[in-house]
């Protein structure tokens, strides 16, 4: 998530500058969408530029759809913030309370016990790579540009990390902090909805190359060729869960069934269960064979990885070796998740094809099947909370959907230069 490219929004005075009261509709126009930079490989993560407080300063935040809580690495002092593209937030005295039903969303499922209403809201955030954020929570500007170029300016509750800690073995993101995207009221996106500020949907967009958008509202999901199955409530609470479902290797049923699928943008790589990671990589070892591959023992890039007779260069290079792999979902007939060579192999910095796909068991998951970034390139991902859908479908991430006026697809009216969309729209609609 590091190149410089930043979708910076410049405000002027004259522009609105007040904040929607609560459970208002929002806006017939009430798309808001950010520039994504970032890869799987080798950089670890995608990010988009956040601006936050008065007069807003920027901040990159990593786009986490497994999480509530968007938090900033934050001065007041720090005890442990880690290296950072910016200085650590400086909050203001505007102070989450412990008996705001916001607090009690940051510590769900745990009952929240304050001792004086006047005491402030602490949070812990724990991560599955054992990465975790420790702080208060507070609340700030959030100034944000719609599509159409009109601006709105929401207060949003969010956390302010005093003490960061990663996993010894790991390089910590190159971010300022961490945009929750998950189902709980203290996510972003439940606060700007319940401001009347955006719809209850984000989607996301994360390109095999790198970079790609991220975007709040209705508008940029497409019209039609979008793959919907309904969100599982039941299986696992606060996660983007889609149910259960099979695993098929190259259109061959693998025998495992009944694998409990998260999506999860703010995991890198893809996650199965034990036996099914077992039986994925059995099944490719298989189909190697005779295929002039060996295993690259010597390459700690990832778990497992394999070698030719001279370094590839990309994933193309073997896409004719390594066949697709697919979820179908038990609640949807003919609905399909699949993952071509793209979306689960990498091309390590020693030239090998490595394996995406990891076995989450030995990280904690249990029988959780968490897909991640890898699997999500080339694809736009939507997750509509309001009629609890999650849907995907085929798309060129490097190319932002052209909206026009009335906030239909493809006509290209996006491609005008709205002020401080400038920057960003002249690159995308010079393509």
């Amino acid at each position: 998530m590091h190149s410089r490219f930043i979708f910076i929004l410049c405000l002027f005075a004259a522009l609105f500058q007040g904040s929607y009261s609560a459970n208002k509709s929002p806006p017939s126009s009430s798309s808001v969408v950010f520039q994504v930079t970032g890869n799987v490989y080798p950089r670890g993560y995608y990010h988009v530029t956040m601006n936050i407080g008065n007069p807003p300063k920027p901040y990159w935040l990593d786009i986490d759809t497994g999480s509530d809580l968007t938090w900033l690495q934050c001065d007041v002092p720090c005890v442990k913030c880690l290296p950072a593209p910016h200085r650590p937030y400086k909050p203001n005295k505007d102070l989450v309370a412990c008996t705001d039903p916001m607090c009690a969303s940051v510590h769900w499922p745990e009952t929240l016990e304050c001792k004086s209403p006047k005491d402030q809201c602490d949070y812990e955030v724990q991560y599955a790579d054992h990465g975790s954020s420790l702080g208060l929570m507070v609340k700030d500007w959030f100034p944000l540009q719609y599509i159409n170029g009109s601006v709105a300016k929401p207060r949003l509750a969010f956390g302010c990390g005093y003490n960061q800690e990663v996993h010894s073995s790991m390089d910590p993101p190159y971010t300022d902090g961490v945009l929750g995207l998950g189902l709980g009221k203290s996510s972003i996106l439940s606060q700007l909805n319940e401001l009347g500020i955006t719809r209850n949907i984000v989607g996301h967009c994360l390109g095999a190359q790198g970079d790609g958008f991220l975007f709040f509202g209705n508008e940029l999901v497409p019209s039609s060729g979008v793959i919907w199955t309904p969100m599982s409530t039941t299986e696992i609470d606060k996660h983007y869960s889609l149910g259960t479902a099979e695993l098929y290797v190259g259109g061959k049923a693998s025998g495992i069934k009944d694998l409990p699928i998260v999506f999860d943008s703010g995991s890198t790589y893809t996650y199965f269960s034990a036996e099914a990671y077992k039986a994925l990589v059995s099944t490719l070892m298989n189909d190697i064979k005779g295929k002039q591959l060996k295993t690259a023992n010597d390459d700690k890039s990832l778990p497992l990885c394999w070698k030719g007779s001279k370094p590839f260069k990309s994933v193309q290079d073997v896409k004719n070796i390594f066949k697709p792999i697919m979820l179908s979902f038990a609640k949807s007939k003919y609905v399909r998740f699949q993952m071509d060579p793209e979306a689960y192999l990498i091309i390590s910095e020693r030239g090998n094809a490595c394996l995406g796909i990891l076995n989450g068991s030995e990280v904690g998951l249990e029988n959780i099947n968490l897909i991640g970034d890898i699997s999500f390139h080339d694809k736009i991902i939507i997750y509509d909370n309001e009629k609890q859908q999650i849907g995907w479908a085929p798309a060129n991430c490097k190319k932002l959907p052209n909206i026009d006026d009335d906030g239909d697809p493809d006509h290209g009216g996006l491609c005008k230069p709205y002020g401080s969309n400038l920057d960003i729209l002249q690159a995308y609609c010079a393509a």
